[in-house]
């Protein structure tokens, strides 16, 4: 299958009805598998609000959204920083309302493309198997993996307590993610499937970006979560 022209991507839609509708249309799309090269460029992105939020929030808080790009060759990411406004409350399996135009636009921002993004948020591991980090490698065109500290409607029992061991994460007997040990002593991640990419795929970016360090989340996401907190900080947030 070819992949799709920039026309046939899908935007992000106001309201939870269009959402649903769009959902549904990424969970049946098939476009081609992603594998990563021997040394992919990997973006982090990631969305933080103003300290002391309660509840869901509200459509129109402050957002700091950042994302950073890890390339070959660097001493550390690159990052960029956007601000804006949240687009709905938080719902779960609607964060796109909430979050999806705020990280298009900081991924956006980057001054190269990357072959990957790693996104703080779920992919198949959705009620309608389309959760954000799907979303957005739809709207951006790019291979996308979720990173959370727990799944959303998957389950499974944890791996063994060794670097690099991971287990299926299964909803609807699919599996839709794993449970990745980066390290030995640590809790695992939840890894997601998520645009062009299988739970294979997304366990080894997420091993690759912590293969630095002692940091539990990857490197590039860790950087983009800092950059995005660092903005709010000046900013009074």
């Amino acid at each position: 299958m070819a992949p799709e022209r920039a026309t046939d991507r899908p935007g992000w839609p106001a309201d939870r009805a269009a959402l649903e509708r769009t959902q549904d249309a990424l969970a049946a799309a098939a476009p081609p598998p992603w594998r990563p090269g021997p040394m992919p460029r990997v973006a982090g992105v990631f969305v933080c609000f103003p300290r002391g939020l309660h509840g869901r929030g509200a459509a129109g808080d402050p957002a700091w959204a950042a994302a950073a790009l890890d390339a070959p060759g660097r001493a550390a990411p690159v990052t960029a920083v956007v601000r804006g406004r949240a687009g709905a409350p938080y719902e779960p399996g609607l964060l796109a309302l909430r979050e999806g135009p705020l990280l298009e636009a900081a991924v956006r921002a980057l001054p190269e493309r990357p072959d990957v993004v790693l996104v703080d948020a779920t992919g198949r591991d959705h009620p309608r198997r389309a959760g954000l980090a799907l979303h957005l490698g739809a709207v951006l065109d790019l291979p996308t993996v979720g990173v959370t500290h727990r799944p959303l409607r998957a389950g499974g029992a944890w791996p063994i307590a060794q670097a690099g061991a991971r287990s299926a994460l299964i909803l609807d007997h699919e599996e839709v993610g794993a449970w990745l040990r980066v390290r030995a002593a640590a809790r695992p991640l939840a890894v997601h499937a998520a645009w062009r990419t299988d739970a294979h795929t997304a366990a080894a970016v997420v091993l690759a970006g912590t293969a630095r360090g002692r940091a539990r989340t990857p490197r590039p996401l860790r950087a983009a979560r800092h950059a995005a907190r660092v903005a709010r900080a000046q900013d009074g947030g």
